[in-house]
């Protein structure tokens, strides 16, 4: 004495995101009571149900249920053959366990998710896109790309030129747009375009009709399931009691399109037209006007400063012959020129010489050097005293802050304030003069520091005050005696 159990086909094709139906006859060959709990085995496990999963029958008697594959339409349930067991497991004597088998037919189908980005962009000749492609479908497919233009004006390359992925396999191609031609002036120009995205057969033109015709010729009933037993009025016909599957027709595949733009830029920008012809209107009036008034004005600078030099010798050389000037005290009314006895002066050279002033012809280049250490916050004076009798004409000062000190230095000549200049703007400054500044005998020439932060000298120490050298260079000469 046994269990047996019998399923109404031994074979079932179903498609994804469809429901087909078959039967299972339980019988209990005992002579006692017992209960069955029905469990799915197998592949098909995850989606597919029993109802009821449990009975009880009497001895000798025997029992139909109903077994409902419904895939979901997804990459888990993958397209094939898969086989399908209901294990049989009685209460009171579970060694008696028995285990139906037959084979399930999954359909295949194909679905793609795509996304190009960026949707737009922006060069010169060429545009840049990654094309994202995710495979929703329940068998391996091989995905390329159509891109397609309204006119020539761009070639596309696609890399790589085609794609597989396995179901729910996610991979991504990269896509170049090329303009023919460079637009070298004017405004952007648009080009929109469109990239089909789907399997390599139906993108080199065989379709899925011939994988929906194989999945939908097998709702057709047989003389098995007609014979099931089932009223057709219940709503459920030879087709579904039988073990058929109750899916709906598969669709033609639906191929992603994806819209993308790319906008080309001139070589050079509207604006830059308008900066050129301002340059050249430019360049042209600077030849035209500018450049002749420059020229004649240089020309006439360089003809007066010849007229000068020529005059000067001249006015020299007639000096010494007693010519009458009214520097000298002659009278300009008397040939001899003779003057009034002791009623002129010598020439200086062009600087009169009286009491305190230096005497002609004596001068000596000279120079000194002023040395200041200031504290931090405190401020410190040094100077260099004129000599009696002398006279120091000063054309030339450089002034040293090398440990980039900050505060404040003031240089004065005598009772003459020469400049007053803060330490962090310089390293190094010189001041000349054409006109030399005259200090007089024992007055002196000072500079004065104002220390607010030592600086850091080349060692890269920060300095304990602040240190400053001043050089003044020029001519020391005698005083002129009086008579």
């Amino acid at each position: 004495m046994s269990t047996s159990a019998e399923l109404g086909l031994p074979a079932l094709t179903v498609a994804p995101g469809g429901v087909a139906t078959t039967t299972l006859t339980v019988r209990n060959d005992l002579d006692i009571v017992e209960a069955y709990a029905l469990e799915v085995v197998g592949d098909c496990a995850a989606w597919t149900t029993v109802e009821p999963a449990r009975v009880s029958l009497y001895p000798g008697t025997s029992e139909t249920v109903t077994v409902r594959l419904a895939p979901p339409r997804s990459p888990a349930a993958r397209a094939g053959e898969f086989p399908l067991g209901i294990r049989i497991l009685p209460t009171e004597r579970p060694e008696l366990v028995t285990v139906p088998e037959t084979t399930v037919t999954v359909t295949p189908f194909h679905e793609l998710q795509a996304a190009l980005a960026p949707r737009r962009r922006r060069g010169w000749l060429r545009g840049r896109y990654r094309t994202s492609v995710r495979n929703l479908g329940n068998t391996p497919g091989t995905v390329v790309l159509t891109p397609g233009q309204a006119g020539e004006e761009l070639r596309f390359r696609a890399t790589p030129e085609r794609l597989r992925l396995e179901p729910g396999e996610s991979g991504e191609l990269r896509l170049q747009a090329r303009a023919r031609k460079l637009i070298w002036f004017g405004k952007p120009a648009s080009w929109p375009f469109e990239v089909t995205v789907g399997p390599e057969q139906a993108a080199t033109g065989k379709g899925t009709n011939g994988e929906a015709s194989a999945a939908t010729g097998t709702g057709a009933p047989d003389a098995k399931g007609a014979g099931d037993g089932r009223d057709a009025k219940d709503g459920k016909g030879p087709g579904s009691t039988g073990g058929y599957a109750s899916a709906e027709v598969p669709t033609p595949l639906q191929r992603p399109l994806l819209d993308g733009e790319f906008i080309q830029l001139p070589i050079f920008p509207k604006w830059l037209l308008a900066l050129l012809a301002a340059l050249l209107a430019l360049l042209l009036a600077w030849f035209a006007l500018v450049r002749p008034a420059v020229r004649s004005s240089a020309k006439q600078a360089a003809e007066q400063a010849v007229a000068q030099q020529s005059a000067t010798p001249a006015a020299s050389a007639a000096a010494p012959g007693g010519a009458p000037s009214a520097a000298s005290g002659g009278n300009p009314g008397n040939p001899g020129g003779q003057g009034k006895p002791g009623g002129g002066q010598p020439s200086t050279g062009g600087r009169a010489v009286g009491p305190g002033l230096a005497e002609p012809g004596t001068g000596r280049q000279s120079s000194a050097t002023i040395d200041v250490q200031t504290a931090s916050g405190a401020s410190s004076t040094g100077n260099y005293q004129v000599p009696h009798g002398k006279v120091f004409d000063i054309t030339d000062i450089v002034v040293a802050n090398f440990q980039g000190d900050q505060g404040l230095l003031t240089i004065t000549a005598g009772k003459q304030t020469i400049t007053t200049i803060a330490l962090e703007t310089f390293r190094n400054q010189d001041y000349h003069w054409v006109t030399p500044i005259q200090v007089p005998e024992d007055q002196a020439v000072t500079a004065t520091v104002t220390c607010e932060s030592p600086g850091t000298p080349a060692s890269g120490k920060q300095a304990e005050a602040c240190h400053e050298l001043l050089n003044i260079s020029g001519a020391l000469s005698d005083i002129k005696q009086g008579n």
